[in-house]
């Protein structure tokens, strides 16, 4: 209890930022729509104009959930990754699970000029780019699966994921030297990341997926407190330190696969926001840090794409594109005022 009323304010603060960033989003958009309105649609689910209602309710409401949920799970992915590998440059993609995906992608999209036949159609539905980034995560999970079961030191496998990274990347680029101009653009727009694509059914699978990668990080709270001042510390507390880094990697390849899957590849968020937030709550408890990381990266992932909107313009810029451009400079400004940078 003590605990949790020492961190009272920041929460509250967090609570009302997400709330308020939240509006702002479904705010902002290429159509001008009053503050009244869209408070009358979110709440009674009437416009003066039915046009509005369908933007806010079909499109805006959609990508601004889709917002909460992909800035959350690369929040919480980049911190299970930090503190399990004890690195505080590691991020959600670390393990190569993203790499899979933009395989999965690019064989989906580029091998029509490689394959021929097998791939005949250039106009691919959001369903089929998400199963097949799914099937090329779940290729190079099952790989980083196998590899964790045979080599005992954590460093290991966080090198066979980078060497996963480095070969499916290799694959991309041979594929794209063979393709033709129309599937390297589209590749490269999936590549740019869109959080605005997703109806309420894709949206609903996506939730799902979501809350089983969420609700199993609960499980290794204990084990990730514990493995902060080592393995062998760990195991003299009795954890189980193979199976909470087998749940930790199950964990981690659910939420980066299913947001990458649906969203494409989003950079910056996974890696920066657990540092963020570890300057606004000096803990290293993951009770607290979970849910503040979760929170923290919705708020910025929200004001990324509310800066990617482009206010009272028609365009919307690649949300890949603001969260590394606006994000690491202000991330470097604060760790070089706090000095150290610790996991």
């Amino acid at each position: 209890m003590i605990v949790q009323k020492t961190y009272t304010k920041q929460f509250t603060l967090l609570i009302i930022s997400v709330i308020a960033c939240w509006f702002l989003n479904i705010s902002l958009g290429s159509v001008a729509i009053p503050f009244s309105d869209i408070f009358s649609i979110v709440f009674n689910g009437e416009a003066t104009k039915d046009s509005w209602e369908t933007i806010i309710l079909n499109f805006r409401i959609p990508k601004a959930i889709t917002a909460i949920l992909v800035g959350s799970g690369l929040s919480i992915s980049g911190l299970l990754m930090q503190t399990l590998f004890r690195n505080p440059l590691a991020g959600p993609f670390v393990l190569g699970i993203s790499s899979g995906a933009s395989l999965g992608v690019a064989l989906l999209i580029l091998g029509s000029s490689v394959f021929g036949s097998l791939f005949l159609s250039s106009n691919f539905s959001n369903w089929t780019i998400a199963i097949a980034a799914s099937l090329g995560s779940f290729l190079v999970l099952s790989g980083v699966i196998i590899a964790a079961n045979k080599v005992r030191n954590t460093m290991s496998i966080l090198i066979i994921g980078l060497m996963f990274g480095s070969f499916t990347t290799a694959i991309i680029s041979v594929l794209s030297y063979f393709s033709g101009a129309q599937e390297i653009q589209q590749y490269v727009f999936w590549s740019f990341g869109s959080l605005g694509n997703l109806s309420w059914e894709e949206l609903g699978v996506f939730f799902g997926i979501y809350s089983i990668g969420l609700i199993s990080v609960l499980t290794v709270i204990k084990p990730l407190n514990s493995l902060l001042l080592g393995e062998n510390y760990a195991k003299s507390l009795g954890i189980n330190v193979k199976k909470s880094r087998f749940i930790i990697l199950i964990v981690t390849s659910i939420l980066t696969g299913v947001i990458t899957a649906f969203t494409g590849p989003i950079a910056f968020v996974g890696l920066a926001v657990p540092h963020l937030t570890k300057l606004l709550f000096t803990t290293s408890n993951h009770k607290i840090l979970i849910p503040a990381t979760a929170i923290s990266g919705a708020i910025i992932l929200l004001i990324c794409d509310c800066i990617a909107q482009v206010p009272t313009s028609e365009f919307t810029l690649p949300i890949n594109a603001i969260t590394s451009l606006f994000g690491a400079p202000v991330v470097i400004w604060l760790l070089i005022r706090k000095k150290k940078i610790h996991v």
